[in-house]
Parts: C-alpha cells; sequence; structure tokens
C-alpha cells in the first residue's frame, strides 16, 4: 500500500470541494471525488487533464448505500483512506413561516444526514490510518437567523462535529468543522445574484481546509469559521 495520503470529498465536483480536491491534488495527495451529476464530475477531471491520482464516484451524499460504495472505491483504487470531507450541500434560500416545504426534505437529508453517513462509512478505514474527518458547515450554524432553516441544518453540523470528535478521538481520528461566511460558489445560484458586500473565494476556504488537513500527527483543530472582512453577522 502506497503512503501517498488519501482523501475523499463529497460535492467535489465545483465551488468549494472543487477546490479543495485541486489544492490536495498539487499537494501530492490523490483524492476521490463524489457529486450526484456525472456530467459535472466529466468537465472536473477534464479541466484538470485526468490526473492519476484523481477518482471520480457519481452518488447521492444522503444514500448510505452510495456513500460506502464511494469509500469502497477509494479503497479499492488508492488502498488507503486518510481523510473524508463532507463537503457536499445545498440552501433552498427560503424561510420556515412563508418557504416551499417541497425542497426541505432534501436540504435536511443533504446538509445533516450526508455527514452522518459519511463519517459512518468511512470510520473504520480511518482507524487505520488515524485520519481526519472535515465537516464543511457555516456561520449559519453559529448565528441565528430569523426563519433560516438551511441555518439550523448547520447548527446541527455544528453539533455533529463535536458530537463526532468526541467518540473518535479515542480511535485517532481527528475532526474539524470548517464554518464559512459568505463565500463566492454556486450556492447562491438559487438567489439569483451574488449577495452584496466582500465575499470569500471558494480557494479561500480550501487553504483553511488543507491548513487542518495539513496538522501534524496528534493535533486536532476543532473548530476554524472564516469570514471575508465586513461580514457583521
Amino acid at each position: 500500500m502506497s503512503d501517498t495520503p488519501v482523501a475523499l470529498i463529497t460535492g467535489g465536483g465545483s465551488g468549494i470541494g472543487a477546490a479543495v480536491a485541486r489544492r490536495l491534488l498539487d499537494g501530492g495527495h490523490r483524492v476521490a471525488v463524489t457529486g450526484r451529476g456525472e456530467e459535472r464530475l466529466r468537465r472536473f477531471a477534464e479541466e484538470l487533464g485526468r490526473p492519476e491520482g484523481l477518482l471520480t464516484v457519481r452518488g447521492n451524499a444522503a444514500d448510505y448505500g452510495h456513500v460506502r460504495a464511494a469509500v469502497e472505491a477509494t479503497l479499492k483504487e488508492f488502498g488507503r483512506l486518510d481523510t473524508v470531507v463532507a463537503n457536499a450541500g445545498f440552501a433552498t434560500h427560503d424561510a420556515v413561516a412563508d418557504g416551499d416545504p417541497a425542497g426541505w426534505t432534501e436540504m435536511v437529508l443533504t446538509n445533516v444526514l450526508g455527514p452522518a453517513l459519511l463519517i459512518r462509512a468511512s470510520v473504520d478505514a480511518l482507524k487505520e490510518t488515524r485520519g481526519r474527518i472535515v465537516l464543511v458547515g457555516s456561520v449559519a450554524g453559529f448565528v441565528p437567523t430569523a426563519g433560516n432553516i438551511y441555518g439550523a441544518t448547520k447548527w446541527a453540523v455544528t453539533g455533529l462535529a463535536e458530537n463526532t470528535r468526541r467518540q473518535v478521538t479515542a480511535w485517532g481520528i481527528g475532526v474539524t468543522l470548517v464554518a464559512p461566511g459568505r463565500v463566492e460558489t454556486p450556492f447562491w445560484d438559487g438567489y439569483g445574484s451574488l449577495p452584496p458586500g466582500q465575499l470569500l473565494t471558494a480557494d479561500q476556504i480550501a487553504d483553511s481546509i488543507v491548513w487542518a488537513i495539513g496538522q501534524p500527527e496528534g493535533v486536532d483543530v476543532n473548530t476554524v469559521v472564516v469570514r471575508p472582512v465586513g461580514q457583521p453577522n
């Protein structure tokens, strides 16, 4: 088995997940990325020149069969797993008192159940490497916003990160919650435009995630909140 580290990133074909994948590949990692859209994954691989160290796996982050299959495909392809990044997620951009419930189930399952399924599917492999779990949360998981159901899902991720850490730290596994503020990514497509003010880039958030992944053995960075200067909430 090669000593080259391996990372699995959900929702890795665009936005923050894709930026993390690029950073890790440039740093010598082997990387598996998952996503629902086969065409998006294909374009991403082609943009990178289909490097030998990249594996793309189509699948739904909220379906345990798909998540488990992605972990198994990664282990089969690369022989080990050192890091998982639970990045898949989205917002319906509406509110609890006057929004459309039609999209809420999928959002809750993807944003909350998805990270838990990834942890469950990967934990045995991470025990072997004394690896790391990274959960991509949000400032919305720390700051209440009127009617914000997406924010409620990210509050759940904030709790999941610490609850997971308290269990898996005994097995030598690190857990980091990275909670971005406003980031210029496809997240805002549902709004039709970007919010006003300064935004972070996906690459800037990727820098924080890769920094956490690269901590020395025995060091466990648990919570990283990253806002653009000028974001008050």
